[in-house]
């Protein structure tokens, strides 16, 4: 289902973003303008600021969603409660985000492991952030509190992509390559996307 989107390295920014705008719609009974799903470090929050800032729009992150509805952060559910207790709070995240938020939606990078979220996302605009582990790890160290990556985090990184990745490309329509590549320059590689893939 995905594809990949090398295109022009700069297209016309205002024209892009207005069709990208067009393509992507708007209001909660369309879904969200664009959902990003990838793993820890591919920039899926920095990255949708700055596509919620060229389309006049918003952004959510379904993990802050949870964090909110649990009352303490991720690690804490994981420590706590388990992860099966995490993953029910985040179903429930995404399924509530897809229905009530018009704007740009990031994903935890785990939630495509769960099949009716892969559903879910068939009806929506997903593009998936593709990133190397080298630019991972200057983006967020992996040395921050992730209970999945808590023991050899590079190993851990990779058997995750390995386990992940068939389902991000399952569920994208386009794939953007952020290796070497700024937050303005993935944003306009996906609007570039939802050009080319709106429905």
């Amino acid at each position: 289902m995905s594809s990949s989107t090398a295109g022009p390295e700069r297209p016309d920014t205002a024209e892009t973003e207005a069709s990208a705008a067009s393509a992507a719609g708007a209001g909660p009974a369309d879904g969200p303008a664009v959902v990003l799903v990838g793993p820890p470090g591919a920039g899926k929050s920095t990255v949708g600021a700055v596509l919620a800032a060229r389309l006049g729009t918003t952004v959510r992150d379904t993990d802050e969603d949870v964090e909110k509805a649990a009352g303490k952060p991720i690690p804490d559910i994981f420590y706590d409660d388990g992860e099966p207790v995490f993953r029910a709070l985040e179903r429930a995240a995404v399924r509530a985000a897809l229905a009530e938020h018009p704007g740009v939606l990031a994903l935890g990078g785990g939630a495509v492991m769960d099949t009716g979220t892969r559903e879910l996302l068939a009806a929506h605009r997903v593009v998936f952030l593709d990133v190397e582990l080298a630019d991972a790890v200057k983006r967020v160290g992996l040395d921050v509190p992730r209970p999945l990556l808590a023991v050899n985090p590079r190993q851990q990184w990779r058997a995750l992509m390995e386990q992940r990745r068939p389902h991000y490309t399952e569920v994208a329509r386009a794939t953007v390559t952020t290796a070497g590549r700024t937050p303005d320059e993935v944003a306009q590689l996906v609007l570039a996307a939802l050009e080319s893939h709106p429905a």
